[in-house]
Formats: structure tokens, sequence, C-alpha cells
């Protein structure tokens, strides 16, 4: 075993470490902040005399983290993910999964936690479990199952499908980075280089823990995952304010009406005075034709379908009257009436608008701007009866339903209305570009699989590609980028390079193994490795816990005769192994909507941690 002397570089490199941990546990400032601090410190220690605190690092290169085939890989990541969403790609997945999910757990966990976990190992999973967030919640008013049954499953699936390929997690993207640059020092000391990680091999990996996620939740779910009655901790949901507030309730159902039925060819006019104002028509489906907010005047054939508002008991009530075929589910709007691109707002008439003075009737709100009114409230008085006849007042409240476009383009008329509802998707989703959007992804991934280019290259023209055809704006495509994690990525590169290049990761290496014992078995090494890469993700990023302890895992290996390759990818693997509490991005956008409490991460989350390492480890080992 190799002999190395404690030097006075390395205990400033090991200060920096340990400020830098200091940092990103105690939260005293924000992580990218302390990142951005650590890298600004190491530039400085080279106007200190040598006596005092040695150069770290080469001022002429503590920038170079910015440009790294890495930092760019992910901004092109991002984009093309935000490309996709844009287009209503990612819509379609969701509305599938709606169309035949059931409403079981043990089917409706498998088939969203599977998905989410695809579409996460091509993009950020922070952006895939936001993606389903609405689904779930549509899934949930639907089937009666609580979201804290179904939001983890589908959050830790898509933490897990990152690990499915080598663009799935900012940790896999650095990797290759990461050993490049130690194999500059392998190399210096006489050692082989090691090679770098093609796009899907770490698939075999991957897939088996999205499966051992999914069957965890399919066998345990119900012992581990918890039954929480009031969804979301900072307050009511939308729906339950406009049920508090207006008295609105239920969700929408899709009847048919069937051939010979009396309501056949009556005017939606005539249906909602038939139907009473327990529900609402929402949409209407002839043929092939759907209209949200059909016009009153609109004639209603034998076979159409009807999307009504309402509650369950109302409803069922109303189609057990006039004979309507209830369908079971909501294939025929999912698209149009998934919570991202339709809901509820609330409108105020002011004082200069030209409909004061004006009944709904006159308006025809509905045919003029695709808005159907469900109540107004006026004063104290919530009035849901008798609205075509309605004469609007200045300050009345209109409660409506719409398609957030329509919403957005009734929002410029500021002369007649008032938007006070703001957090509806504001963007326009643009179906007319997934051609563009797809054959861009399609090339991109093509460059990565069948040539040479780098990573950052080859995605970066799928991502500029989406921008060129008119996907994305330049605005919208900078807007997608999560600069935190750049600057954090870009920052801490610097740092690592330090510990390389300082010899400390060999230092720190050889005392490991001298405290193990010298002879270690590699494979109790490897599950070392990967437990101290799974506390430092969970206390601190999981960018920052891959780029300080990639070098020390690759130099342990070394030291030991092990595959450094291989224990380098332990660390990028394990850093995924965020579960134990809500510290990763992921977790802590299930916790608010589902009510959890960090109690319920660990007891769920302390098996999945468990389970992570062993499946991983026996992978890795199998694999490679």
């Amino acid at each position: 075993m190799e002999n190395l002397t404690l030097t006075t570089e390395m205990m400033w490199v090991m200060a920096f470490l340990a400020f830098t941990i200091y940092l990103f546990v105690s939260e005293v400032v924000r992580v990218d902040v302390a990142a951005v601090l650590v890298m600004v410190l190491l530039g400085l220690t080279t106007v200190i005399p040598d006596s005092i605190v040695p150069s770290l690092v080469d001022t002429q290169h503590l920038f170079d983290g910015f440009a790294a085939n890495a930092v760019i890989s992910i901004i092109a990541v991002m984009i093309i993910g935000a490309g996709l969403d844009k287009t209503g790609v990612m819509s379609k997945v969701a509305a599938f999964i709606m169309k035949i999910g059931g409403s079981t757990e043990q089917r409706i966990i498998p088939l969203i936690s599977g998905t989410v976990g695809f579409i996460s190992s091509f993009m950020q999973n922070v952006g895939a479990a936001a993606l389903f967030l609405p689904v779930v919640s549509r899934i949930s008013n639907r089937t009666g199952l609580p979201m804290s049954r179904l939001l983890m499953p589908m959050g830790f699936c898509a933490i897990l499908g990152g690990t499915i390929t080598m663009i799935g997690s900012s940790p896999l993207i650095l990797l290759n980075d990461l050993i490049l640059t130690s194999n500059k020092s392998l190399t210096a000391q006489g050692l082989e280089a090691m090679p770098t990680f093609e796009l899907f091999a770490v698939t075999p990996i991957g897939l088996a823990l999205v499966a051992t996620g999914i069957i965890y939740f399919v066998l345990a779910g119900r012992f581990v995952l918890p039954v929480n009655k009031s969804e979301g901790a900072e307050g009511m949901s939308t729906m339950e304010y406009f049920q508090s507030q207006y008295g609105l309730a239920g969700d929408i159902f899709e009847l048919a009406i069937a051939a010979g039925n009396p309501m056949a060819d009556k005017t939606v006019e005539e249906l909602e005075a038939a139907l009473g104002h327990d529900v609402s028509i929402i949409a209407l489906r002839i043929g092939d034709d759907v209209r949200i907010a059909p016009s009153r005047d609109v004639s209603v054939p034998a076979g159409a379908v009807l999307a009504l508002m309402g509650s369950n008991e109302a409803v069922q009530r109303q189609a057990d009257a006039y004979r309507l075929e209830r369908t079971g589910g909501l294939s025929n709007f999912a698209d149009m009436l998934t919570p991202s691109r339709a809901g509820i707002s609330e409108i105020v008439i002011p004082p200069n608008s030209r409909l004061v003075g004006k009944s709904l009737q006159e308006i025809r709100l509905r045919k003029t701007f695709g808005l159907n009114v469900l109540a107004v409230y006026r004063g104290k008085e919530v009035i849901r009866e008798n609205l075509r006849e309605l004469v609007l007042q200045s300050g009345d409240t209109l409660v409506q339903h719409s398609r957030w476009d329509d919403l957005a383009a009734a929002e410029k008329n500021r002369r007649d209305f008032l938007v006070i509802t703001t957090d509806y998707p504001h963007e326009e989703l643009r179906p007319h570009k997934v051609q563009f959007a797809l054959g861009f992804f399609l090339i991109a991934l093509s460059l990565v699989l069948f040539t040479d280019v780098r990573l950052s290259v080859a995605l970066l023209t799928g991502a500029v590609g989406m921008i060129l055809s008119g996907v994305l704006t330049i605005d919208e495509a900078y807007g997608a980028v999560s600069w935190k994690t750049v600057f954090l990525l870009a920052s801490l590169i610097p740092l690592g390079q330090a510990v390389e290049t300082s010899g400390t990761a060999s230092w720190i290496a050889v005392q490991t193994l001298q405290i193990l014992g010298g002879d270690v078995n590699h494979i109790l090494l490897q599950a070392v490795i990967a437990i101290l890469a799974t506390f430092f993700t969970l206390v601190m990023s999981n960018v920052g816990a891959t780029v300080l302890l990639v070098p020390l895992a690759v130099n342990i290996a070394v030291q030991a005769g092990a595959n450094p390759a291989v224990f380098a990818l332990t660390v990028a693997i394990a850093t995924s192994n965020s579960f134990l509490i809500p510290t990763h991005q992921v977790n802590a956008l299930i916790m608010g909507p589902a009510g959890y409490r960090v109690a319920d991460f660990m007891r769920a989350g302390g098996i999945m941690t468990v389970l992570f390492l062993i499946v991983a480890l026996t992978m890795l080992n199998i694999v490679f």
C-alpha cells in the first residue's frame, strides 16, 4: 500500500471540504450561493503567501466549470425536456395513464410510477414529477384514493428513473467528466486510464431499481404509505376552496346519450335546464369534434358524450333520471380537460366594464370567450340558479370553468374582465410543433448513440433545433434551465479538482483502507462507498456529493486493486438514494400536496434506502 504524507496543501483542501459540507448542512446560505462562495475563496488563495495558504487552484482555469461538458449537457437536457412538454407530448402520456389506470392502487401505482420513471430517464426527475402531480391529483379525486397513497411511489420512481440512462440525472451526466479528470492523475502514476460510460451502460441497473421501487410499493404500500385525509399541510386545495366559498363540489364525469334517448337532439341550453344547477355541462364531444364550454344553442345528437361537473351523487342522480350512460372514465376528454389545460377560476367585473347591465344570456360568454360560468358571487350571496337571466353588476365575481388559453385571452381584455386567479398555466401549448420536438429529440439521441460527438454538442443540437423550429422561444429556453443547479455544479468543479490534484483523495483513500484493515473485500469496500455517498446526498446536493466523492472512490479502488471506474459509477448511482428525508427536490415537491411528514419519509424511505443499496450493488457487480 502506498505511503502518503499529509501535506499543508492537503490540510487546506480538507478544511475547504469541511467548510463546504458545513455550509450545505447548516443552510446558512443557499447551496448554490455556498458553492459560488467556496469557488471564490479557492481563487483568493492565490493572493495569500504560500507560506500561509498554498495556491489550491489555477485561477486561469477557475471558471472552466461553466464551460464543462457536463454543465452544458445538463442545460441542454432541461431545454429538450421543456420542448417536449410544450408540445403536449407529456400531457398525452399522462392522459393515456388516466384512461387505462383503473381505480385500484395495485394497478395505478405501477402505471404512474413506471411511466414517470421512464420519462425521468430523459429529463430532469423533478420536471417529470411536476408534470404528473396534477395527473395524480385528478386520479385521486376520481378514484377516492388519497394522494398520500400515490405521490410517494411516483416521486420515488422519478428519482430512480434518473439511473436508467447516463443523461437521466446530474451526477451521471457529470460522471464521465470526473473520470476524464481522474484519468490525468492515473496516467501520471503510470496506471491505465478508465473508460467512460456509454448512454445505456447503466440501463440494466436503472431498470432493476425502478422495478424494485414499483414492486416495493405494490406489495408493502398498504403498510408504509400514510392515509392523509387532509391533503396539503399548507392550506386547502383549489377544489376545497371553491367548495367552501361557492358550494361547488365534485369532479368531471362523462355521460353518453344513447340512440333513442329522449334527451337526444336537444340544445345545450335545454339539457342544462333539465339537469338543473347541481351539475354543469363543461364539454361536449360529437364524433371527433370536442368543444370546451359549448355554446348553448348547439344541438346534441344521439351518440354525443357530455362532460358534466358535479358531485358523484348528483351526476348519478341525473344519469338515472334521464337514462344517460356513464362511461366509467374520462377517455373522451382526458387530454383537453387535464388540469394543465383547463380548470376553474375567478373573474371580477370592473366598474367600467361594458358587461355591466347585461345578462349572461345576452353576453354569450361561452360562445364569445369560451368561459362557462358556474356561479356568481355578489356581496355575500352565491348565485347558482337561473344564471342565464342574471344581469351583471359591477363587482360581481364570476366563478367559471374554461381552457387556460381562453382564460389568458380573456385576461387581456382588462376593461371587461379582471382575472383574479393567477396560479394557472399561462403558457400556451404548441401541439402543432410536436413533430419538430420529437424529431430534434431523436436527432440528439441518435448523435449520442451512433456518433463520437461530445455529449454536450449532441444534446445542444436538439435544444437549438427546438428553438429554431419554434417549439420554444429563446426566453422560454432560458426559463426552462435551473440556473441554481448550473451554478452549483460549475462552482464545485474547482474544489473537486483540488481534492484530486493535491493528493487529498489518495491520502483519504489510504487512511480509509488502513482503518478497514488493509486487505478488504472489494464488494464490502464498494458498499462502504455507496453508504458514504448515500449519507452525503442526504445532507448536501447529489451534485456536490458526486464531485467530492468520485475522486475519493477512484483512489480507494486504485489502492485496493479494484476497478476504479465501477467505484466511480457506484458513487454516481448511490447519490440517487435520497428517500430517507425530504431533502431531494422531488421529495420536497410532493411533501405539501400529499401532507407528508418527515416521519412518513423515514418509514417508507428507510426500507427503500436499504433495498436501493442491495439492488444497486448487486446489479453493479453483475453488469460490470
